[in-house]
């Protein structure tokens, strides 16, 4: 009574097959394996299965990583060919020229004996960019910032929509603009400028005013505008809300939260951004044509009528230049190139710089 029979005991009542489904070692929880996939001398494979399949030599992975690899050395090639393009047509401009070509101020390649330098060129270039980065800068932080922590959502939007609006007018609009309505305000600010603060190298001389360096560099400031808002404002939103809940959880006002978190989380960013509207400026053509008045010489007088830069030559004197002018023409062309180069590598130098420290301190 309560006795129960054991499974050994209805061996016979089972039969073979009952035994045979079930004689196996005690604890063995491997399923069986067919005899052909278990190797000669080996232990079958755990779980069940057969080996791994084998990887495909040629698949859709394989093949993105190569198309990405070709993209990659494909900007590289286009570089290198853009490189040797400039230097083959600029050489025989460079071996007819008379006057050093780094050092000399003056351009007049189309005269029977050519002198020509980028002296002035180059020194207009820098200036114009650097003045307009003085002023945009700041005002871009300041749109990006009110744009992402201060505005709310409902204008913060349109007003977003409106300022990337600007990254597409061309230049020309910007450059016409700057000639024909834009001149006269900074004519009266350079007129403030020269009584007030003559002793100022900058802002000495006698006059004219209107079309100058503080015209262009204007006008170029309210061009990169828009892009260094857009990527300070992009940076700024991707903040983690952790870092900006500790500042403000210690007691944090809402500037001190921006200083303490948000600035140093998106100066890699900034950085970037700044570089990038240098980048533009430098290489901007018809505003500063429409704008300069395209005196070839160096000074740091920003307010009389002068001042010019390499692409704005290019496009004043590219129509009436001769074989030669035009070599000359694409010799200052390499020098931007070489600059806008330089400008960009060491962007991302500082950048890896600063994330290499960040990881690190992390």
């Amino acid at each position: 009574m309560g006795e129960y029979p054991s499974g050994s005991a209805n061996l016979g009542a089972g039969g073979s097959r009952v035994a045979g489904r079930h004689a196996r070692p005690a604890g063995d929880g491997v399923s069986p394996v067919p005899p052909d996939d278990v190797p000669p001398g080996g232990r079958p494979p755990l779980g069940g299965g057969g080996a791994l399949p084998r990887k495909a030599r040629f698949s859709i992975e394989s093949g993105f990583r190569g198309l990405s690899r070709a993209s990659g050395a494909m900007v590289l090639v286009i570089i290198v060919a853009i490189a040797i393009f400039l230097i083959a047509k600029a050489i025989p401009a460079l071996q007819a020229n008379t006057e050093n070509f780094f050092t000399y101020e003056k351009w007049f390649p189309n005269e029977t004996q050519p002198k020509f330098g980028i002296a002035a060129l180059a020194f207009g270039t820098v200036l114009t960019s650097i003045i307009a980065l003085i002023v945009a800068v700041p005002v871009a932080l300041g749109i990006a910032l009110f744009l992402s922590h201060y505005a709310p959502k409902r204008l913060a939007n349109p007003l977003g929509f409106v300022v990337d609006l600007l990254a597409a007018v061309p230049s020309v609009v910007f450059g016409l603009w700057g000639r024909d309505f834009f001149v006269a305000p900074v004519r009266e600010l350079s007129v403030w400028l020269n009584h007030y603060f003559s002793w100022l190298p900058l802002f000495d001389g006698d006059g004219p005013f209107g079309y100058s360096i503080l015209l262009g560099s204007l006008v170029l400031a309210i061009m990169v505008l828009p892009i260094i808002t857009s990527i300070s404002r992009e940076v700024f939103q991707q903040t983690p809300g952790m870092n900006e809940e500790a500042a403000l959880a210690l007691g944090a006002t809402k500037w001190e939260m921006i200083r303490t978190a948000v600035l140093p989380y998106g100066r890699p960013g900034i950085i970037a951004a700044v570089m990038l509207g240098l980048g533009r400026a430098l290489g901007e053509t018809i505003a500063l044509a429409l704008t300069l008045g395209s005196v070839f010489g160096i000074s740091f007088n920003i307010i009389e009528n002068g001042g010019n830069s390499i692409a704005a030559n290019i496009a004043n004197t590219f129509g009436e230049a001769n074989e030669t002018g035009r070599g000359a023409l694409i010799a200052s062309g390499l020098v931007l190139f070489a600059i806008t180069l330089v400008v960009n590598m060491a962007a991302r130098a500082i950048i890896y710089r600063r994330r290499e420290f960040r990881d690190s301190a992390a």
